[in-house]
């Protein structure tokens, strides 16, 4: 029985009052969260994770950060130090995104090792096992996916994303518009590819039932996938895009009427003035279904700095009722990105959904810049540094500091405020 099954017929799980303990809210409200499809819980019967999480309406806003090899840097160590740091700083799932001659690979080591729930586009497998056999990716059947969805989900993935909203008739908008960036989606442009040369429908999504019976017997969270997501501000909330979401909106409905957990991807480039539009229909068309986004990426002329332009546009999304929260790394259209990246970029997404909620007034979410101000007050060098998201990087900094002093650093001096204050009063 899924996570949605328990719900629905009032049973609480262990699962639901693991996550109603970590969140502070009532084992109730999770439950209810769940029968509604508002709330997720991405954990496959056959994956033992240490830190499960829940992931939709009124809960902390989560993050997560996606590795893998390139068919062009293949390096299974690197990978395991990537997921090493994603783990120390905290994030709450891992996706691999593996391409090249060591996929499966990276992915058994990847669920062997993580301590959080695991997700995978299998649509990479699919092509990597075709060409193994010597075939193109045009020439895969709907036999070649579910028999990769059926091997993933016995290992232990806990959530997928299926590309099932790519089909033909999103494809004639998106051309009959002229996108400036047409398709920036790995599965997508995959899927569009064999869509164009057979002449046929996407068989994720004419098959999509027999890839739920799937998810339902190892209780799989299905992501169901932007393959249409702008890759370019030009082209955000265009007529391709919605037209997608309305497909997986009809799609979310088909997963949680066969017992089946379901969320959302979303964007991809926004200019910040359509970020809180971009929730507002998705929230809407998928009737309050969690919503994963990348980034939103709000301005496209920062290449290096993708971390800090995706943070800004994932804070406000959060803010605006956007649930999960995918990374963006330094390296976001320039190359594969290194273990320091993957430090970098998932940082930079804890601080934007810390922000977020706080402004969502999420209980607790203040409760450590409360501390942060108190030690700040006392010149608590030490539990400010404890505090930090990234103490390392705070030490060094304070050790940098020309100041020999506790009570004061090199930015001020003797004129430090603080120190003013404090001796007066």
């Amino acid at each position: 029985m899924t996570q949605l099954e328990s719900a629905r017929k009032n049973m609480i799980t262990k699962e639901m009052k693991e996550i109603a303990k970590k969140e502070n809210v009532t084992v109730e409200y999770i439950k209810e969260g769940i029968k509604n499809g508002e709330i997720v819980i991405p954990k496959n019967k056959n994956h033992k994770i240490k830190q499960i999480c829940g992931i939709g309406r009124g809960l902390k806003t989560k993050i997560n950060v996606n590795l893998g090899t390139s068919p062009v840097h293949m390096n299974l160590n690197e990978e395991m130090e990537k997921l090493r740091i994603a783990l120390k700083y905290g994030t709450d799932t891992v996706m691999d995104l593996s391409l090249g001659t060591i996929l499966n690979k990276v992915r058994t080591k990847v669920l062997e090792r993580s301590t959080v729930p695991v997700g995978t586009v299998p649509i990479y497998q699919v092509g990597f096992e075709l060409s193994k056999k010597k075939k193109k990716l045009e020439e895969m059947k709907i036999d070649d996916i579910l028999r990769v969805i059926t091997q993933q989900a016995e290992e232990g993935v806990d959530f997928m994303t299926i590309h099932a909203g790519v089909t033909l008739s999103t494809l004639s908008r998106m051309e009959n518009q002229e996108r400036l960036l047409n398709i920036v989606s790995r599965g997508g442009s995959m899927l569009m590819l064999w869509m164009k040369t057979n002449c046929r429908e996407n068989p994720m999504y004419e098959y999509f039932d027999d890839i739920l019976k799937i998810a339902k017997k190892h209780d799989i969270t299905m992501s169901l996938g932007d393959g249409l997501r702008p890759g370019a501000l030009a082209d955000a909330t265009d007529r391709a895009q919605i037209q997608e979401l309305i497909t997986l909106g009809e799609l979310a409905e088909r997963c949680r009427n066969f017992g089946v957990q379901v969320m959302i991807e979303g964007p991809g480039h926004v200019p910040l003035n359509q970020v809180v539009t971009n929730i507002q229909i998705q929230k809407s068309l998928c009737n309050n279904a969690p919503f994963y986004v990348l980034g939103p990426v709000v301005t496209d002329i920062a290449p290096g700095y993708d971390h800090i332009t995706s943070a800004i546009g994932g804070a406000l999304a959060a803010y605006a009722g956007a649930d999960f929260l995918c990374y963006v790394t330094p390296s976001e259209h320039l190359k594969l990105p290194t273990p320091e990246d993957v430090k970098e970029g998932t940082i930079a997404v804890k601080i934007a959904a810390h922000a977020a909620d706080i402004a969502k007034g999420i209980p607790e979410a203040i409760r450590m810049d409360r501390e942060m101000a108190k030690a700040r007050r006392k010149l608590d060098w030490k539990k400010q540094i404890a505090l930090s998201i990234d103490p390392e990087k705070a030490r060094r900094y304070r050790e940098e500091s020309e100041s020999t002093q506790d009570e004061f650093c090199s930015m001020c001096g003797d004129f430090c405020a603080i120190k003013q204050i404090n001796e007066i009063l």
